[in-house]
């Protein structure tokens, strides 16, 4: 079921800051990198793909074959970037990511007196 448009543009909205968590080159799609963006899925519901070394054809073939085999949609795509969002399971809410520059809450490794 596509997206409505509203919630296209907050997604759109929510992945501005978002990097690249897969990059698929020229060896293409495999069933390893197909594991790693469903797991990633499974994380964050909300994900950056990069394309690199496929036509304009080809990359729109790419990420119709992983949007089908994670159950996933396209929120939007440009250039070699393409933004996918698949909803989480209920029950399961999705791991915030960190603020840049926000440190993590497990401690350093040093202990303090």
């Amino acid at each position: 079921m596509p997206l409505p448009e509203n919630q296209k543009r907050n997604l759109r909205q929510r992945g501005h800051a978002l990097k690249p968590v897969v990059m698929i080159g020229n060896a293409g799609l495999s069933e390893a990198v197909l594991r790693e963006i469903d797991r990633s899925l499974e994380h964050h519901e909300l994900m950056k793909v990069r394309l690199g070394g496929a036509d304009r054809e080809a990359k729109k073939r790419l990420i119709a074959a992983i949007c089908a085999s994670c159950h996933a949609e396209l929120v939007q795509s440009i250039g070699h970037i393409a933004l996918i969002y698949r909803k989480q399971a209920p029950g399961q809410a999705p791991r915030p990511r960190p603020r840049p520059g926000e440190r993590s809450k497990r401690g350093s490794g040093r202990v303090r007196s």
